[in-house]
């Protein structure tokens, strides 16, 4: 199964051409590849949101007992943290038990649709991110775009394809699908069965054989020198 997009991430042409091109070497493998629809209902900005909430508690719970072992790291160093962590903290705090449960009935939802796929198929793939690399920052606050192809997204988390997966528990890989004009590497994405850790892993040394791959990390190299 083949989603460029998840249904809902908008996603840069120049990565949809090389996965939509890529994606037909599991073709030359023997496999059948078909697009499909998943029927998630949200919006890309309702999940990115989702994400931030389903993690911030467990991240409230690490700071509050490092401050009880001694370091106070919002209070003592505030500062050191991006602006977009500090706003989930802070939001964390106000969630309620009943916001909880909300939230996990969202995660099921997009579980449910993502399960649904491997009722016909075997695996699913898809892009990694939905635009090109973003550059690191500075002040290592290095977020992603604010909007892609017109649409607006978090900077944080609504440019990865990749976070859907973590609310779903299935096995993922991430594998080097190639190169954009400039050089940017592009990822792909590929999803398997609850536990069927092994069907990723075949799939990705497959593709692996068909493009390899391991002459990219010195280009990359030699476009960072």
């Amino acid at each position: 199964a083949y989603s460029p997009d998840f249904d809902v991430f908008p996603v840069q042409a120049e990565i949809k051409e090389v996965i939509d091109k890529q994606v037909l070497a599991f073709e030359e493998a023997g496999a059948i590849v078909e697009p499909v629809t998943l029927g998630i209902k949200r919006s890309q900005n309702e999940l990115s949101d989702l994400w931030c909430r389903l993690i911030i508690p467990r991240n409230i719970a690490s700071l509050e007992a490092a401050s009880a072992k001694g370091p106070d790291l919002l209070g003592e160093h505030r500062n050191d943290f991006p602006p977009e962590y500090l706003h989930w903290i802070e939001a964390g705090y106000k969630l309620s038990a009943v916001d909880f449960y909300k939230d996990q009935e969202i995660r099921t939802e997009i579980y449910d649709c993502i399960q649904g796929v491997f009722s016909e198929y075997d695996l699913l793939v898809t892009p990694t991110l939905a635009c090109l690399a973003v550059d690191n920052a500075d002040d290592g606050n290095t977020v992603g775009p604010t909007e892609i192809n017109g649409e607006a997204v978090d900077p944080l988390i609504g440019w990865c394809l990749t976070y859907l997966i973590n609310f779903t528990g299935h096995p993922a890989a991430s594998i080097p699908a190639g190169l954009s004009a400039d050089g940017l590497p592009i990822g792909m994405q590929i999803i398997g069965r609850r536990y069927a850790d092994s069907d990723v892993l075949t799939a990705s040394a497959a593709y692996e054989r068909l493009r390899p791959w391991h002459d990219t990390y010195q280009r990359c190299i030699d476009r960072t020198d």
